[in-house]
């Protein structure tokens, strides 16, 4: 009777200290899930400020162009779609979305002001033009760091054994990339430097 009291004991002993490490091995992957989930957040946080940042400065640079350009509605048109896209836009993927679409637009715009050697000699323009370029380098740098930061939630919550402790903690699968749009993929806009 003491020997199976004994081995009852340290059943129950091993039990427990399996419990223990499996249990703190399922809290260990949790938390790390937690902190990529946050970095994906954050890193979010940072492309939808550059993409901010470039929708203020689209007004500025439309109404400089709009000044020598006026017959260019269409152009202007689909800039301002595009921003209404972008401020009605609540999740990454239509944030996304909204920001091809500018993204096209202004590549259309930059055709247009190609076409007015007065615009392109403009201080006003050309300063604007610049920070519209630093800003492009931006987005492309957090978005590339945005992209790195799913892509490595993604295969942390697919290894095995994180996918077991993904699926009891309810962790999914992100997939809001940035990727180029099709319009992008299409042939480049054309700009024809003489004047006309």
């Amino acid at each position: 009777m003491k020997k199976a009291l004994i081995i009852g004991g340290i059943f129950i002993g091993l039990l427990i200290l399996t419990g223990l490490v499996f249990g703190g091995i399922f809290i260990g992957h949790r938390n790390t899930m937690v902190q990529q989930k946050e970095a994906i957040t954050s890193a979010w946080a940072q492309v939808d400020t550059v993409i901010q940042r470039r929708a203020d400065l689209v007004p500025n640079l439309v109404s400089t162009v709009k000044g020598i350009a006026a017959q260019e509605r269409e152009v202007f048109s689909n800039i301002a779609n595009a921003r209404a896209s972008m401020a009605g836009a609540r999740s990454p993927a239509e944030r996304i979305n909204a920001d091809s679409q500018l993204g096209g637009a202004l590549s259309r715009l930059l055709v247009v002001m190609e076409r007015y050697p007065d615009l392109r000699s403009s201080q006003n323009f050309l300063r604007l033009q610049d920070e519209l370029a630093g800003t492009e380098n931006r987005i492309s740098v957090e978005r590339r760091k945005y992209n790195q930061t799913v892509q490595q939630y993604n295969t942390y919550i697919q290894l095995f054994p994180n996918s077991i402790v993904a699926s009891l903690s309810g962790f999914e699968r992100e997939d809001a990339y940035f990727q180029t749009s099709e319009e992008a993929r299409q042939a480049p806009p054309e700009v024809n430097f003489t004047q006309e």
